[in-house]
């Protein structure tokens, strides 16, 4: 870049047009004057902070780029840890969801098996309580049946034992004894 600007310089001083213009810009490429010398110490000095700075420059850019280049690495990384902890979070809420699924599907089987064993429970509870109570009544009417039938015999004995000291005198009553006496030992075996 500096080469070709001061070869351009040089031609133009060489093919001698640079003096046919006027004004300042024939001061400027009046090899004579001093305006020249100063034009090329100028051109000459920026040339070579150009040349100079340039790798200072170059360097610096090229530094930059690779800190950019780093950062969006590590954004690029980050993004991509974010990304892994993301789905991780969301296949584990999944998990979660299927979890707690299964668990209420097994808190209602388990309320479905209590329900059952309870209205089991309940059904063979009302049994034996209906059991009891029939049994109860049975041994009730058994003992009212014996009762009745304890002062049935009572009063039989009683309406017996009434007409037979009405209707039998004392020699028929003896005769009867005798007479029970004798059947007696017939009855007990």
């Amino acid at each position: 870049m500096t080469a070709s600007v001061v070869a351009g310089t040089i031609v133009l001083l060489a093919s001698g047009k640079a003096a046919s213009v006027g004004g300042w810009l024939g001061d400027l490429f009046d090899i004579s004057g001093s305006t020249f010398w100063v034009l090329i110490a100028f051109v000459l000095f920026v040339a070579l902070i150009v040349w100079k700075a340039r790798a200072a420059i170059v360097g610096a850019l090229d530094a930059r780029a690779a800190a950019i280049r780093m950062e969006i690495d590590e954004a690029q990384k980050l993004r991509e840890e974010a990304q892994a902890i993301l789905t991780d979070c969301q296949r584990k809420q999944r998990d979660a969801v299927q979890e707690a699924e299964g668990m209420l599907r097994a808190a209602q089987a388990e309320v479905g098996r209590l329900r059952e064993r309870a209205e089991a429970e309940l059904g063979a509870s009302l049994k034996r309580r209906e059991q009891q109570a029939l049994d109860r009544i049975a041994q009730a009417e058994a003992t009212a049946q014996s009762e009745v039938r304890n002062m049935a015999v009572d009063l039989a004995v009683s309406a017996t034992r009434q007409l037979l000291e009405n209707r039998i005198d004392d020699e028929d009553a003896a005769h009867l004894v005798d007479k029970a006496i004798r059947e007696l030992p017939s009855k007990l075996h």
